[in-house]
C-alpha cells in the first residue's frame, strides 16, 4: 500500500474534543475544586484525618521515576540496594495525595466522580487539579515532596523477607523515560566489570540492580502460576508535532522490571489487607476450566505446540507475539482476564480476594495521583503497617469504592475504543479504494464477524465471517469509511 497519509492536526483535534463531550469526559474543575486545591499545603490536612503523622527525611535516597516521556504526573519513584547478607531492598516512595486532600472537602468529592485520570492523544482529564497533581503532590526530580515510602526486603530469588511503610519527605534524583532507562542498563551491561560498577547509592546503581530484581520477580511470579500477556496493542501515536498514526506498541524488558516493582508493592499491600480483615483489593476469577479447554482447541487449530503436561501459564509464558497464530492465540487469552473488579472489607474477608492473573492477593496503592482507589487503599497500608486505627474517612468509603471505580473504568475502556475508532477512520479515509494485508485473529462465530488485525498502519477492524481460520491471511479492499460514525469497513478479495 501507498505510505499511509497523516491528516492536519486540527481534524483530530475537533474529532478529540467531540468523543470528550459525547462521553461527558470533564474539561476543567469546578471554581470552588481549583480554589481548595490551590489553598492545599503538605500536612496542613488536619493530623488526625491522616493515619500516620510522623515523617522522615529520606531526601538522601537517590531515587529515579522511570515514566513515559514527558509525564508530569509521576506517582512513583525507586530505589533498589544489595543487602550484605545477600537479596535485594527495595526503596519505593509514592506520591502521598492524602496529605494535600481534605476528606470530604471539594477536592475529594470530584476525585470521587472522575475515578481516575483520563488520557487522550492531545491531553487528558487528570483525577485531581493540576496543581497537585502535576506539581505540588507530583514526585518531580530536584524537588522536596511528601511521600508514602515503602521499604520492601527480597532474598537472592525474589521472594519478600520484610516490609514496612512509613510517611517522608523525599527529593527524586532523575526523572527519565523507558528508553532512557533501557539504553543506560544496556550500556552498563555492556562495560559491565567489578571496578567499574555505578556507586553504591546512584541511580545507575538502581537501574543496574532493577535489571535483576525485575527477572526474579517475573521468575516468582511463573512459580505463584501469575501470567502476563506479552500481546502488542494498539496505540494512537505522533510521529511529528501535530500529526497522529497508529501502532503496535512493542515494549522494553525495563518496562515488565519496572511493573514487576508495582505489582510486588500491589501484593504485599493486598497481604497485610487480608491478613488484618481490611481493605479494599483487586480481584480476578480463576480461569475457568472450560476456557483454558477451548484456549487448547484453539492452539491446535493454529499448529502451536502446547504439550498436554505443561499449564496455561507457563504456555503462554513460552509465547511472543511474533507471528499471525501466536498473535491470535494471544489475544483469546484475553478471555481469561474478563470479570475484574475491587472488594471492600471490614471484617470477614471476601471469599474470593485473589487476582487469578496475577496469582496472588492484591491491592492497588502505586497511583493515587490518577486512580482514586490508592489513596484509600495507601492510608490503611500505613495504619496496618505502624499499628494504628486506620482514619474514618478510608473506612467509610469501602463500601462505594468498588462501584466508583468500576463507573471509572467504563468511562476509560468507552474513551479508549472511540479515540481508536476515531483515529482509525481519519487514517484509513485518505486510502479508499487501496489494499491492506491482514491476519485473522479472532472468530465471534455467534455474531457472524471475524477480526481482523491490519499489519500496516496498526489497525483492528471485524468482517462478515466466511468460516475464516484463526491465523489466516486475507487481502483486504478498503470500501467505505465514515468519519462522523467513527467506522471503517473492508471487503475480502
Amino acid at each position: 500500500m501507498a505510505p499511509v497519509v497523516l491528516r492536519a492536526s486540527t481534524d483530530f483535534t475537533r474529532a478529540f474534543d467531540k468523543i470528550r463531550q459525547e462521553l461527558d469526559v470533564p474539561t476543567e474543575f469546578p471554581t470552588g475544586v481549583l480554589a481548595e486545591a490551590e489553598a492545599s499545603l503538605v500536612d496542613e490536612v488536619p493530623n488526625e484525618t491522616l493515619a500516620v503523622t510522623e515523617r522522615v527525611d529520606a531526601r538522601d535516597l537517590a531515587l529515579v521515576a522511570i515514566d513515559p516521556p514527558g509525564a508530569t504526573d509521576l506517582d512513583q519513584a525507586l530505589a533498589i540496594e544489595s543487602l550484605a547478607a545477600g537479596g535485594f531492598r527495595v526503596r519505593y516512595a509514592i506520591a502521598d495525595v492524602a496529605a494535600f486532600v481534605t476528606p470530604g472537602g471539594l477536592v475529594d468529592g470530584e476525585a470521587r466522580s472522575r475515578g481516575s485520570t483520563l488520557y487522550s492523544p492531545d491531553g487528558r482529564a487528570p483525577l485531581h487539579p493540576p496543581v497537585l497533581s502535576e506539581d505540588r503532590a507530583s514526585l518531580l526530580a530536584g524537588t522536596d515532596k511528601p511521600a508514602l515510602l515503602w521499604r520492601i526486603d527480597l532474598d537472592p530469588a525474589g521472594a519478600v523477607t520484610d516490609w514496612h511503610l512509613e510517611r517522608a519527605t523525599v527529593r527524586v534524583a532523575e526523572a527519565i523515560s523507558y528508553a532512557e532507562a533501557d539504553r543506560r542498563i544496556a550500556e552498563m551491561a555492556a562495560t559491565s566489570s567489578p571496578g567499574n560498577r555505578p556507586a553504591v547509592g546512584s541511580v545507575d546503581e538502581t537501574l543496574r540492580l532493577l535489571a535483576q530484581v525485575g527477572p526474579v520477580r517475573q521468575e516468582q511470579e511463573a512459580l505463584r502460576g501469575g501470567v502476563s500477556l506479552n500481546l502488542p496493542a494498539q496505540e494512537i501515536v505522533q510521529p511529528a508535532e501535530g500529526q497522529y498514526s497508529l501502532a503496535f506498541d512493542e515494549s522494553l524488558a525495563v518496562e515488565g522490571w519496572n511493573a514487576q516493582i508495582s505489582l510486588l508493592t500491589g501484593m504485599v499491600a493486598g497481604r497485610a489487607m487480608l491478613d488484618s480483615g481490611l481493605g479494599v483489593v483487586r480481584t480476578l476469577p480463576p480461569p475457568a476450566d472450560q476456557d483454558v479447554d477451548q484456549l487448547r482447541r484453539i492452539a491446535a487449530a493454529l499448529d502451536l505446540n502446547w504439550p498436554d503436561d505443561v499449564g496455561y501459564a507457563d504456555y503462554v509464558r513460552t509465547l511472543q507475539p511474533d507471528s499471525p497464530a501466536t498473535n491470535a492465540f494471544l489475544l483469546q487469552c484475553t478471555r481469561l482476564f474478563r470479570g475484574a473488579g475491587y472488594v471492600g472489607f471490614n471484617g470477614d474477608p471476601p471469599e474470593h480476594p485473589e487476582h487469578g492473573a496475577i496469582a496472588s492477593v492484591y491491592a492497588h496503592v502505586t497511583a493515587p495521583l490518577r486512580r482514586l482507589v490508592d489513596r484509600f487503599g495507601n492510608e490503611i497500608v500505613l495504619a496496618l503497617a505502624n499499628g494504628r486505627a486506620a482514619p474514618n474517612w478510608a473506612l467509610e468509603a469501602l463500601d462505594e469504592l468498588p462501584s466508583l471505580m468500576g463507573q471509572a473504568r467504563q468511562r476509560e475502556s468507552a474513551l479508549e475504543r472511540s479515540l481508536l475508532d476515531m483515529t482509525e477512520a481519519l487514517i484509513m479515509e485518505c486510502h479508499l479504494g487501496e489494499t491492506f494485508d491482514g491476519v485473522v485473529v479472532d472468530v465471534a462465530r455467534q455474531r457472524d464477524q471475524a477480526r481482523i488485525q491490519v499489519r500496516e498502519p496498526a489497525v483492528v477492524t471485524a468482517i462478515p465471517n466466511d468460516d475464516f481460520a484463526l491465523g489466516s491471511t486475507v487481502k483486504l479492499l478498503l470500501e467505505t469509511v465514515d468519519v462522523e460514525r467513527r467506522s471503517i469497513h473492508f471487503n475480502v478479495l
